[in-house]
């Protein structure tokens, strides 16, 4: 596990600990989770990418389903 220091204005700061407030977490977990869907979002981006090249328009479309799906269950 790492240490990292962010500088954030003050009002994203606190709409982020209202938001971990509200779901009953720490900041630091809300912090993990959001970033955790964004590597996942970007991971879902290269691999359709990929597939884009060899033209595996099924196997793009299942992971654009996918992407949609998590991007529903990380909206407040």
């Amino acid at each position: 596990m790492t240490t990292l220091t962010i500088r954030l204005p003050e009002d994203t700061s606190q709409r982020l600990k209202q938001l971990a407030k509200s779901k009953g977490i720490s900041v630091n977990k809300l912090i993990e989770e959001l970033s955790t869907a964004a590597l996942a979002a970007y991971d879902a981006e290269t691999r359709f990418r990929a597939l884009a090249g060899g033209a595996d328009r099924k196997a793009a479309l299942a992971i654009l389903a996918r992407l949609d799906e998590q991007d529903r269950s990380i909206v407040p």
